[in-house]
């Protein structure tokens, strides 16, 4: 079970995947899941400030949209930077991965996942979220 009520977005290509994993939180509880096909994505960008989810889960490939270039435009837009992303794909490049990280996701999950690596994952990624947003010191703040 998540440690709180949370919205996640799921977005992948394989319609099986997504239904899977959608039936398996369902079962954990807890949470609301969005799913998107990767093709959709523009849709619910468009939407995102009425739909913000609490975590996006992402996958690398997709055909008509590169999860990387999705996670970029994600962390460069206001509305949507500070919602953490988990990358979780059948990509196992190391390569990959570091770019993933630079960009901004924060962690990679290498298919096939158990449901529970993944509950565990999401629950820190969602943990950790309220001292990253108050990790950084604004500048016209003085330290004493």
């Amino acid at each position: 079970m998540f440690s709180k009520n949370i919205k996640i977005l799921l977005v992948d290509d394989d319609t099986v995947f997504r239904q899977m994993l959608k039936d398996m939180f369902r079962r954990i509880g807890n949470c609301k899941v969005i799913t998107v096909k990767g093709a959709n994505m523009g849709n619910w960008f468009a939407q995102c400030p009425w739909h913000k989810p609490d975590i996006i889960l992402l996958d690398v490939r997709m055909p008509n949209i590169d999860g990387l270039e999705l996670l970029k435009i994600l962390k460069q837009d206001p509305k949507t930077q500070d919602i953490p992303v988990i990358m979780v794909t059948a990509v196992a490049d190391e390569e990959i991965k570091l770019k993933a990280r630079k960009l901004g996701c924060a962690d990679y999950i290498v298919k096939p996942v158990t449901i529970s690596d993944l509950e565990v994952r999401i629950n820190r990624v969602i943990e950790m979220k309220p001292y990253k947003d108050n990790s950084s010191i604004r500048s016209d703040e003085k330290l004493n």
